[in-house]
Formats: C-alpha cells, structure tokens, sequence
C-alpha cells in the first residue's frame, strides 16, 4: 500500500494528536490534511495544529492543510477519523468524497462501531446492521465496512485552546482488521503511524480490544458525567466504584455472549482504574462544552446487544436512561 495522501476528519483531541504527530515526520512526498470546524479550524489555520505531549517541555506546532470543506480536497490513500460514533452518520457524504479505489479508512471509535458484524465469526450475527449506530445505513453503504481499520485508544487527550491539544499520557493505539487479518494494508499502515512516534500495535481480535476498553468507558464515561467527577473521585467514593464493578460485569457477560475475548478480569479491571489518575472523561469534557454526549455506542449498545443476547443489563439499562435525560437537559440550556 503506497500511502501518499492522508486526512484526518475530525480533528479533535485523539485526531489532531495523530494529526500534528503525521505531519511533523510526514516527508515532502505525503501530504497530510486535517478536517476540522469552528474556532478550532480558525486558529489551526492562522497559527497552525500545537500538540502539547505529557513528556515534552515545548509544544509540538505544525502547519498543514485545514478545511470544513472535504470536497477541496484530492482522493486520499488514508482516511483517519477522529469523530465521535454520533458524529459519523452525518459526515458520511464528506467522508465518502475522499476515498478512492483502495482507500483505508481508520476509525478511531469508543463504543461499538458501525461496522462491529462486519466479516464477524464470534458471533452468529455476521453483517448485522444497526439503525441506532448507521442511520439509513448511509456509513455501510458510501464508506462500506470493507475499507474499515478499527482503532482502539488507549489516550488521554483534550482540546485545551482552538488549535491546541493536550495528552494526558503517552498513550497507545490498536489497529485492527474487521476479518481478523493481519493484511499488507494494516502492516503498512501500522509501521507508518510509528514512525511518526505514535504507540501502534497490531491485533488479529480488534473485537476483543473494543470489549476490553468499553468495560471501562460504559461505566466511567456516563458516570462522569452524571455526578462531574473525575475518574479518581469516583473510584475513591464505594458506592460509585460498586457501581462501575457492575457495568464492568453487565459489559463482559454480553461480550462474551457475543464470543469475545477478555484479558482481563472485572477485579483487575478495577484495580487497573485506581491507577489513572484524575482524569475528565471524554463524556464530562462534552457535558460542560455543551456538546452532544456520545451515549449510543458507549451505553446505548451494551443494553440493545444484551437484548439480542437475552443477558440482562439493569445497571446499565438505569444509567442509560439518566444520561439520555442530562444529554437532553444538557442541549436544552446549550
């Protein structure tokens, strides 16, 4: 796979960290694009993309190409996507006016993705499609879950200031093909991604690394929000950390109908949370930006795909329907 070209739509935190980390090791011959909006597309424009990275003194700042318009732009070999799973239905159509014969396409996702059935063998549900997740179909049809890489992110990041990011940690990034294949493409584009100095490993079970992450972004993401607290507060309060210890266990018990693969148990898990720190969820960091909450993939999924699995949810069915009320609320004042 020759990789020449790439964008990144949706620039955000996770997106325009890969963005400026690209474009600082990109050679003369890969052009390297961001699609972004608002006052952030405004001063990466005027001052260019800054990366503030958890062991560096100074600001990593680039310069590279910015629209809110994908149609300027060429065909791309690469396409990375830095939305949110609600975000995505709506940028179909600009998504689709980059992509090519051949064109891959990495979604950096939380939750269960769209194309979650696609090629799936764990399963007896291969290219089940879900409305909640792909309104109208619009993503499968003009993207096509056949280009898809899925990611998974294990990074903590915030847009600061327009134009400016902050990561919490050196984190890293799964990559992985739907069939389980370790492809010439996902080769390829793995070893890219590290030598622009990011955290890349390959899987041939990117369905057992979603599982594994929304064990924890079930609970502590819309708990979060809910009470506005960060992760070590809430793991330092009982009752709320009782509470995460049940989603963890609703989340692993409807994966595993679903055949996936945990490494790690609930206990361990939770263990394994005590140690990240203060940190603001991706969720929180939506709720006081006034943003719409990404509450489908996270939650929304986790009680619906216990459904098809007759594994009951209760915990999760109850936080779904308080987040879905603060999400409203929360819009309603916006």
């Amino acid at each position: 796979m020759s990789i020449k070209s790439i964008c990144i739509y949706g620039a955000g935190a996770l997106g325009g960290a890969m963005a400026a980390k690209l474009a600082s090791q990109a050679g003369n011959n890969t052009i390297i694009s961001v699609v972004a909006r608002g006052a952030h597309l405004d001063a990466i424009r005027d001052n260019g993309l800054s990366l503030h990275e958890a062991d560096s003194e100074r600001p990593l700042n680039v310069r590279l190409t910015a629209t809110d318009d994908p149609g300027t732009l060429s065909p791309q070999d690469l396409v990375i996507t830095g939305l949110k799973g609600h975000q995505l239905a709506p940028a179909a159509e600009g998504i689709a006016a980059l992509l090519k014969e051949g064109t891959r396409v990495i979604m950096i996702l939380n939750g269960i993705p769209w194309w979650y059935f696609h090629r799936d063998t764990q399963s007896r549900h291969a290219e089940l499609q879900f409305d909640e997740l792909d309104p109208g179909g619009r993503l499968w049809r003009l993207i096509g879950p056949e280009r898809v890489i899925g990611c998974v992110a294990y990074q903590g990041a915030e847009v600061i200031n327009p134009g400016e990011i902050q990561l919490a940690n050196n984190g890293r990034f799964v990559l992985g093909e739907p069939s389980g294949e370790i492809s010439p493409d996902l080769e390829a584009i793995a070893a890219l991604l590290i030598g622009a100095g990011l955290n890349i490993t390959t899987t041939s079970d990117i369905r057992g690394e979603i599982w594994s992450k929304l064990m924890g972004n079930a609970a502590f993401n819309p708990i979060s929000a809910l009470t506005k607290a960060l992760m070590t507060d809430i793991m330092a309060d009982p009752a709320l950390s009782a509470t995460v210890g049940k989603v963890m266990s609703e989340v692993r018990a409807v994966g595993e109908a679903l055949g996936a693969r945990f490494s790690m148990s609930v206990e361990q898990r939770l263990e394994q949370s005590r140690h990240i720190g203060g940190v603001r969820t991706s969720m929180l960091q939506d709720l006081i930006g006034g943003k719409a909450l990404e509450i489908t993939p996270l939650v929304g999924m986790v009680v619906a795909l216990g459904r098809l699995s007759a594994v009951p949810t209760p915990v999760s069915e109850t936080i779904l329907a308080l987040v879905t009320r603060l999400d409203r609320e929360n819009q309603r004042g916006s």
